[in-house]
């Protein structure tokens, strides 16, 4: 399912404070006909979480300001946003990082460096 626009439509927000991983990010998801949205940490993704209602939100565990467990039990606590699927991202690939993700109210886990076929794989997973 590599066609072109396989996934047009679908709003991906990427949350993570390396410009290198938020351009990847983009490089790998666009071809794929995904509407990228992209955030430098927890706060910026706020407001933008609002404006764009993104149908997966990818989040970096760490970041300054708003860390990503304390940005997804914030999204996670709102009625309005609940829903959408947060994946947390991370360089780290312990059991730990995975629990309290989980414990944050996260729907699943991808560690960094990630490769194109593993964030399409979890967009279709989590939000077709």
């Amino acid at each position: 399912m590599d066609d072109a626009n396989a996934l047009k439509g679908i709003k991906v927000m990427i949350i993570d404070d390396s410009n290198t991983i938020r351009k990847s990010a983009e490089v790998f998801l666009r071809p794929s006909g995904c509407e990228v949205i992209l955030a430098e940490d927890g706060f910026e993704a706020m407001s933008k979480i609002v404006d764009n209602q993104p149908n997966i939100i990818f989040i970096d565990i760490v970041m300054p300001r708003l860390d990503g467990y304390q940005a997804c039990m914030l999204i996670k606590k709102n009625p309005f946003y609940q829903s959408i699927p947060v994946i947390m991202l991370s360089s780290k690939d312990g059991l730990f990082d995975k629990a309290r993700g989980r414990m944050a109210g996260s729907d699943g886990y991808l560690t960094k460096p990630f490769t194109a076929e593993s964030l399409l794989s979890i967009i279709r997973n989590y939000a077709l």
